[in-house]
């Protein structure tokens, strides 16, 4: 489980994104914090102890008593090894480019749905299983995977939570297949959820670009497994 400290100032908006931490499989809240000074001290107590430890801060910018970016330097220069997505209402681009250089992996804009909020997550999980599945990096498309397994588009031309850097891989990799391709045939090639890697498949397909087959074969009900047209 991803361990979740939510650092919000408004108690509505905190428990609201507690709520939506709560409904997403694989995530749990370690803790709400409305201060950055009450972020430290979670943090802090959080570390050495097994299976409390926070992986993952959902980071206000704008706290009573200090700076989200300050904050996240703060932890950063603390040595504690923790990601950090910024959910806030700032739009400045000299914000986000900040952001960027204090090691923020996702931002996240208020007002949002909880579908892009789970986009936004789910995108951070499975970057994150990328790396639980081996303590190395093979080759420069492992970590190109993990890198675009960070990206999500809401374009409504590509898909909602589709990223085009992997459904480039995606549709390359089915094109020289040659042969039929599962979901999960395709989540050990690209090192993501068979989630992850249906949507990619089924995009693909509803556009024209692959089909869909019945795998018959093994034992059960049939897998589905999908062909780049030619």
């Amino acid at each position: 489980m991803i361990r979740v400290l939510i650092v919000e100032d408004e108690v509505i908006t905190a428990e609201a994104h507690a709520l939506y931490v709560a409904r997403l499989d694989g995530f749990e809240v370690g803790g709400v914090a409305h201060t950055g000074a009450e972020a430290v001290r979670l943090l802090k107590a959080s570390l050495g102890q097994e299976g409390e430890r926070i992986d993952l801060i959902l980071l206000d910018m704008n706290l009573p008593d200090i700076d989200g970016l300050e904050l996240c330097r703060r932890i950063r220069a603390g040595g504690v090894d923790v990601d950090v997505i910024a959910i806030t209402a700032v739009r400045s681009a000299e914000v986000v480019r900040a952001s960027i250089a204090a090691g923020i992996v996702q931002y996240l804009i208020k007002p949002f749905t909880f579908g892009v909020f789970t986009d936004k997550l789910t995108s951070y999980r499975d970057f994150r299983s990328l790396f639980a599945q081996s303590p190395t990096v093979a080759s420069q498309r492992d970590v190109d995977g993990a890198f675009a397994a960070l990206r999500t588009s809401n374009d409504p031309g590509l898909g909602k939570g589709l990223s085009p850097e992997t459904l480039s891989a995606v549709s390359t990799l089915l094109a020289e297949s040659g042969e039929g391709v599962s979901a999960r045939e395709l989540a050990d090639e690209i090192h993501a959820s068979r989630v992850t890697a249906r949507r990619y498949l089924e995009y693909l397909a509803d556009s024209g670009r692959a089909e869909r087959a019945p795998r018959y074969g093994t034992p059960g009900r049939p897998e589905v497994e999908y062909r780049w047209r030619q």
